[in-house]
């Protein structure tokens, strides 16, 4: 999906100091889940990864930077799953992917640590991801990079103004169903489905 300038002060030169800055961000997860981002710190971090607070600092500046580093990392899983879901699946029409990307996302939400908390950001920054793109439309972009290439559509202005508005909408209806149910409602689930392949199939006629 998008290339994104990473938060790190610096990248890990070796696999060891690569596996220390992932403890890291498993332990900004842990935290999330169970504390919320503002019970987040860069002491808990450094404790629940058994590193030294210099270690954090070695590689982040603050907590912020830190949870940037674990939105981009969903981010980029989000990304690979659907690119793996859309070349697997056997769709009549790009359109009928919408099921498939968001079964994606909920799974996520249920099973990955932080996610339901951070997801791409929003709770520390609506600037996360990128400081030029609001975190949802840098999701936007990164969808129509793979429906483009996945099923070879014209990379227009149309389209890119529907997935933008399609993104939106779900954002919207997913959270809904996940504010009444910590599992997501499954009704409010079908319908941001139904609703988002219904405004996407209406309103984009491919040449």
């Amino acid at each position: 999906m998008t290339e994104i300038r990473t938060p790190l002060r610096r990248r890990p030169a070796q696999r060891r100091s690569a596996e220390r800055v992932q403890r890291m961000l498993d332990a900004c997860a842990g935290i999330l889940d169970e504390d919320g981002y503002d019970g987040l710190t860069t002491t808990k971090i450094a404790q629940r990864a058994d590193v030294a607070i210099g270690s954090v600092y070695q590689f982040f500046p603050d907590k912020r930077a830190v949870a940037q580093a674990l939105a981009l990392r969903n981010f980029e899983q989000f990304g690979d799953r659907v690119a793996e879901r859309l070349a697997a699946g056997a769709f009549a029409d790009w359109s009928d992917s919408v099921g498939a990307i968001i079964e994606v996302f909920v799974d996520m939400h249920r099973t990955v640590p932080g996610f339901r908390v951070l997801r791409f950001g929003d709770v520390a920054d609506t600037n996360l991801l990128d400081a030029a793109a609001d975190n949802n439309s840098v999701v936007a972009e990164g969808l129509r990079d793979l429906v483009v290439r996945t099923f070879a559509l014209a990379d227009t202005p149309a389209l890119a103004r529907a997935l933008a508005v399609a993104v939106e909408a779900g954002d919207a209806i997913l959270k809904m169903a996940f504010r009444r149910n910590p599992d997501g409602d499954p009704a409010i689930i079908a319908e941001a489905e139904r609703l988002i392949h219904g405004y996407l199939a209406d309103h984009i006629v491919e040449a």
